[in-house]
């Protein structure tokens, strides 16, 4: 028994001295908004302010009901606090051990005692890493009390410039988590990695407390812990506040947002045979270069950034996410094809980095400064030193942001490399240092000298600023395609990834984006996937095809382009589907499918991908090409129409034999065949209203001419071929007729042809009906999402069913909304109140235009918003109008976003239409 007791007590001594040997974390918080710790709390200003009660932390306190909600440009309260208390132990074995007290992030001005006693300076700067060693103040096995003040408003007014007077929603508390750390008695405080291309390891060790020679060994390993390459070691003395060790490994797997390999890195500090403790660092390696009036490189690779911003938010808890947020956000960055992100304007939670490295998305992480001014250079070193020392080791952070928009304290500088020991290039966003121009929100045809006609490489950090439904991916197929014709070009960052919009616990929980500040997003608060989603998808896909149509002569070939930077495409997996629609939506479609093999293309070229399409192709409709990358995401689905919209209207519409009865009377015309009975204004030429048996619909005033002035001048009708023909003549310069023809069938023609003016933002007919009538519509069209003229990639050919919504973009989220303009309409079943209407063209290329959408309520100054017709109603249009941003107007983003041009070689163009309508709502399906 004694024996046995003595070899317990070993074991236990030895695990005591393994666990002595790492650095030991205990949370005295939670790790995120799904996983948190009530401390006591108090605020002292604002909503239920005054008395003690509890809070979860991690929190911003906004939203459990404390304090007021701000937004950056609103005058705050400097005397609003939140009072901290919570009490903890630490183990005994942490006796004589150096311990630490880390808070990943608190805003705003953040005062720490540990029982009573200060435990270091006020920290100032709410974004950022900070620590105090209180070793002398603990009480081992004993209950310890923290006090933490934060102050919501910082007592250093260029602070306060820098991260709360600004275009986001400021908050205050403790956001992230808070943790001790516990260090052997000799340690290893940090490690600085740089692992380059070729192999070579270079790694500052901080050593803490030595009180003998001691030695630095580091062994890289694969992430299952296999070494990788032999070990390396460097001599260190007491005193020493740095050593430097060098290695070398041989041919390893880069990292890159294409193939994000990573390895570890064991650092360990020994005394003789003695092992004082053990530094682990996941790393990739890589090597990271700008080379002037050339380009950005990553491994030797001139690459572009396919970017967007991205801050720390989530709607019910503010700046504090978690680790599922952070993979979810990840995942749709990718998912849109995107390979970069910039952390806009701080510093984001560690374990989005964390995903960033394992996922492969480059990361320009920002130092915060919103606008000028920016922090000032006691404080400012201070944050970068915090900014670097949590994020050093990385491999996703490709570069440094020094502030933002005029937020720069170029007394900074010096600093980045100081502490980042890969000297990665440090950009001033908007701005054109260090041969590196970042501008903001250029035009299409900006550029005196610079830009896409100067001599320095750039890569705008925001640009198409998005706001409701327009930006993002309006116009980013023109810019993308002018990035991409020129060297310099090193990509750009769509702003931002959602919209910021907050549940407002003191308004019954309303999603509050402070007008249009915070309505920014390619996505909702949510993650609601917007239009712009699935065309910055296809704009920014790997995988591009040229201009091809699929006509009698296709052969199953086409001609695709390598736009990755690494990844040949026979990693890639490629589909096809054909699919053959019948005459009654709704129905399923005929389809047949199978796989093709992805052929061997590198990196920036060319090759043809081969199709062994059934004999029996040209019997569908549409052609369907999908790709898969390495990893199995969906990179993006291609649709190509097989048959026209005359083919597809002749198999439905059934012109049918009989009688046709005409009424003239007074100052209306109605024909009435098989029931269906149609009334048109002998005065105007329009139509007037339908009626099948007892059902009348609404459909009326129509065809009026967008785009153009005519007057009506004369209406004549008569039999020919089994029909009854309307025609009606409008004079003017615009040449508009409309000849309507009703079949035996009760299908009611409709041929309309005319001459538009010239540049004009709407090309086409327009009948009135009412909004309030309709229930749904299903549709054959590219879809589901509404377009513009300047964001028509991202659908897909299909029919779809969508159910009316009066969704209003970045204010209501329901996607996809229902009201706007569908390109490639081939037919539709309008279903309403008063029974389904079926409308069939056999016109190709034609637009609908589906009722107005609601104006967001703060749609004043931008440029977010498009044209529609000024009655509403229902249009068959030839052109469509483009859309701008929230600080460009739609003629500065590219030959996509101009009006209409119909003058060509001294004239006009006329544009001619067919339609046929079908009332027989019984019948429809």
């Amino acid at each position: 028994m004694r024996s046995c007791s003595r070899f317990l007590s070993l074991l236990l001594l030895l695990a005591h001295q393994v666990v002595a040997q790492k650095t030991e974390i205990k949370y005295l918080s939670g790790t995120g908004n799904d996983n948190t710790i009530n401390w006591e709390f108090q605020c002292t200003r604002g909503r239920n302010s005054g008395q003690w009660t509890t809070i979860p932390v991690p929190s911003n306190w906004e939203f459990h009901g404390f304090g007021n909600y701000t937004y950056g440009y609103e005058k705050e309260d400097r005397d609003e606090a939140g009072l901290y208390r919570h009490s903890f132990t630490v183990p005994a074995s942490w006796q004589n051990r150096p311990v630490f007290i880390v808070f990943d992030g608190s805003m705003t001005d953040t005062e720490v005692k540990i029982n009573g006693q200060l435990a270091g300076p006020i920290h100032q700067g709410a974004f950022y890493r900070f620590r105090y060693n209180i070793t002398p103040l603990l009480k081992v096995g004993q209950p310890n009390l923290l006090e933490v003040k934060v102050n919501k408003v910082s007592a250093n007014q260029t602070v306060n410039e820098a991260e709360r007077t600004a275009d986001f929603w400021v908050f205050g508390g403790i956001f992230r988590p808070v943790f001790l750390e516990a260090y052997p008695a000799q340690y290893l405080d940090r490690i600085a990695i740089d692992a380059k291309a070729d192999g070579s390891v270079s790694i500052d060790a901080f050593p803490g407390a030595l009180k003998g020679r001691s030695t630095v060994i580091a062994q890289v390993t694969t992430l299952d812990g296999k070494p990788f390459g032999n070990p390396f070691s460097a001599t260190v003395q007491p005193g020493d506040s740095v050593v430097r060790l060098k290695g070398q490994v041989s041919q390893p797997a880069l990292w890159s947002s294409e193939f994000p390999n990573r390895y570890r890195v064991a650092v360990q500090l020994k005394q003789g045979a003695t092992l004082l403790h053990t530094v682990t660092e996941t790393i990739g390696f890589r090597t990271v270069e700008l080379r002037r009036h050339d380009g950005f490189y990553v491994n030797g690779q001139k690459i572009r950034f396919k970017g967007v911003n991205r801050g720390a938010f989530w709607p019910t808890s503010g700046r504090t996410t978690n680790r599922k947020v952070s993979i979810q956000d990840a995942n749709l960055i990718k998912d849109m094809n995107m390979n970069a992100v910039r952390s806009s304007h701080y510093p984001p939670d560690k374990h989005f980095l964390e995903v960033c490295d394992s996922l492969g998305l480059f990361v320009i992480d920002e130092l915060t400064g919103w606008q000028y001014p920016p922090y000032d250079t006691p404080v400012g070193r201070k944050l970068v030193k915090e900014l670097i020392l949590r994020d050093i080791n990385h491999p996703s952070v490709v570069m440094w942001a020094n502030g933002n928009e005029g937020g720069f304290n170029f007394d900074l500088l010096p600093d980045y490399p100081r502490y980042d020991i890969q000297k990665r290039p440090v950009i001033h966003p908007w701005s054109l240092v260090n041969g590196m121009n970042t501008k903001h929100y250029i035009g299409y045809n900006y550029g005196l000298n610079t830009f896409f006609n100067g001599n320095e490489v750039f890569f705008p950090t925001e640009f198409l600023h998005g706001l409701y439904d327009g930006g993002h991916g309006a116009g980013l197929d023109d810019f993308w395609n002018l990035m991409m014709s020129n060297p310099l070009s090193a990509g750009g960052f769509l702003w931002d990834f959602c919209d910021q919009a907050i549940v407002r616990t003191d308004k019954n929980g309303e999603l509050d984006t402070k007008g249009n500040s915070a309505a920014d997003g390619i996505l909702g608060p949510y993650r609601e996937k917007e239009g712009s989603f699935y065309t910055i998808r296809e704009v920014w896909a790997p995988i591009g095809f040229d201009k091809q149509f699929v006509s009698e002569a296709f052969t199953g070939q086409f001609t695709i382009e390598n736009r990755y930077h690494f990844t040949n495409l026979n990693r890639c997996r490629f589909s096809w589907q054909l699919k053959k629609f019948s005459g009654a939506l709704g129905t399923a479609p005929q389809a047949l499918a199978g796989q093709a093999t992805a052929p061997s293309v590198e990196p920036g070229q060319k090759g043809s991908l081969k199709l062994a399409l059934p004999a029996t192709w040209r019997q569908y409709d549409v052609l369907y090409v999908s790709a898969k990358d390495q990893y199995g995401r969906d990179i993006c689905t291609w649709s190509w129409p097989i048959t026209s919209p005359d083919q597809v209207t002749k198999r439905v519409v059934e012109k049918g034999t009989g009688s046709i009865a005409v009424r003239d009377e007074n100052d209306q015309l109605t024909m009435t065949a098989n029931e269906v009975a149609v009334t048109l204004d002998k005065k105007t030429g329009l139509l007037l209203s339908a009626q099948h048996r007892d059902r009348t619909f609404s459909l009326a005033n129509g065809p009026v001419l967008l785009g153009g002035e005519a007057t009506f001048a004369s209406m004549r009708h008569y039999d020919t071929l089994g029909t009854h023909v309307v025609e009606s003549r409008y004079e003017g310069k615009n040449r508009f007729r409309a000849t309507w023809t009703m079949h035996p069938s009760g299908w009611l023609e409709l041929r309309y042809q005319y001459r538009p003016e010239n540049e004009q933002e709407l090309l086409g007919v327009n009948f009135a009906y009412p909004e309030a009538q309709v229930n749904g519509i299903q549709l054959l069209a590219n879809g589901p999402y509404r377009v513009y003229k300047n964001r028509l990639k991202g659908g897909t050919l299909d029919q779809w069913q969508k159910t009316y919504n009066d969704a209003v973009t970045g204010e209501r989220w329901e996607y996809p909304e229902f009201k706007g303009y569908y390109s490639q309409f081939y037919g539709g079943t309008l279903q309403t109140k008063e029974g389904n209407i079926r409308v069939f063209t056999t016109t190709d290329n034609l637009f609908l235009h589906l009722l107005n959408p609601t104006v967001p309520k703060a749609a004043a100054r931008t440029q977010s918003v498009a044209t529609y017709p000024a009655s509403g109603g229902i249009s068959f249009l030839h052109g469509i109008p483009a859309v701008g941003t929230k600080t460009q107007k739609k003629e500065t983003l590219g030959p996509q976003s101009q009006n209409n041009l119909t003058f060509a070689n001294g004239g006009l163009d006329t544009f001619s239409g067919v339609l046929y309508f079908d009332f027989r709502s019984q019948k429809n399906q």
